[in-house]
């Protein structure tokens, strides 16, 4: 093989790498409402513990991976923009998990996925991104499949409209956060990114939690089992490979593909709390993986 077909060849592989790891990252994340349905302590709570016992993994394996090929901080000003990413996952956990309890479920988890939406509106209009055709027509078959799966537009009537809001800013502040990520994966290592964003959102969430939970610790193993899992498996897994595939995909496209998280939900939810699933959420599943197929041509 020539040189020229080797450096060729090099980005496709990285870029194969980085949607497997996007996906893999999406399919940790759907897990995220089973552990927090799960949790023995409060939502402020869970989201405090989700970030604050990833951390203990983050800090072992930053500290074992040799950082002097690395870029480090220089300044306040890197500093600050590390912890950015932070203070937008916290105030959409905060957000996200206080529309569940002002607006129906359906409605809730339908309008935080609205993420896609605004990543491609802020890309097109502030970052001078190319959206293509191909792509926005693969987003709304996307989202169509979103709407089908929490029952359609009927089913979205009932909620408040306050939650609503809540929700639909949630996914605004998770937008705001994958595209922060995205900048700074430009120029910093998948691990600083996620051990400085984790750390500022510990900061952040633990006194919003101890004003509005009665109850911080969980009483039991199986309650900290049900955060450890949280932590471990859908911010310190997912997060962790969300961050190095944004390095390498577009921010609009990995948006994107996270619509994967409600399906899984939707899965999780028949295996481990024994819901049902009818034809029309099984439909819905299939539009959203069409829609995202799809998208990925463009």
């Amino acid at each position: 093989m020539s040189t020229t077909q080797l450096a060729a060849t090099a980005p496709a592989a990285r870029s194969r790498l980085a949607l497997l790891a996007l996906l893999a990252g999406g399919i940790a994340i759907g897990g995220s409402p089973i552990f927090v349905r799960l949790s023995e302590v409060g939502p402020m709570a869970t989201a405090f513990w989700r970030v604050a016992l990833a951390l203990v993994p983050l800090t072992l394996y930053f500290r074992s991976v040799d950082q002097r090929q690395t870029v480090r901080p220089e300044g306040v000003r890197d500093a600050a923009m590390l912890a950015l990413p932070g203070l937008f996952l916290a105030a959409d956990l905060v957000a996200w998990h206080a529309s569940i309890h002002v607006t129906t479920v359906a409605n809730a988890t339908l309008l935080a996925n609205l993420a896609p939406v605004f990543v491609t509106a802020i890309g097109w209009l502030f970052l001078g991104a190319r959206i293509t055709p191909t792509f926005l027509l693969g987003l709304a078959v996307a989202m169509t499949g979103i709407v089908v799966l929490k029952g359609g537009f009927s089913g979205l009537s009932a909620g408040d409209r306050g939650g609503d809001a809540l929700a639909a800013l949630a996914a605004l502040f998770y937008a705001g956060y994958m595209l922060c990520v995205a900048r700074l994966r430009s120029r910093f290592d998948t691990l600083r990114v996620m051990l400085w964003s984790t750390a500022s959102a510990a900061i952040c969430l633990l006194p919003v939690a101890l004003l509005t939970e009665s109850q911080l610790f969980p009483v039991t193993a199986y309650g900290w089992s049900m955060l450890i899992g949280l932590a471990l498996i859908s911010h310190a897994g997912g997060q962790v490979a969300i961050s190095y595939a944004l390095a390498y995909l577009p921010t609009s496209f990995s948006a994107l593909t996270l619509l994967l998280q409600p399906v899984v939900a939707a899965l999780l939810g028949v295996v481990v709390l024994g819901e049902g699933i009818g034809l029309t959420q099984a439909i819905g599943g299939v539009i959203v993986l069409c829609g995202i197929l799809y998208a990925r041509r463009g």
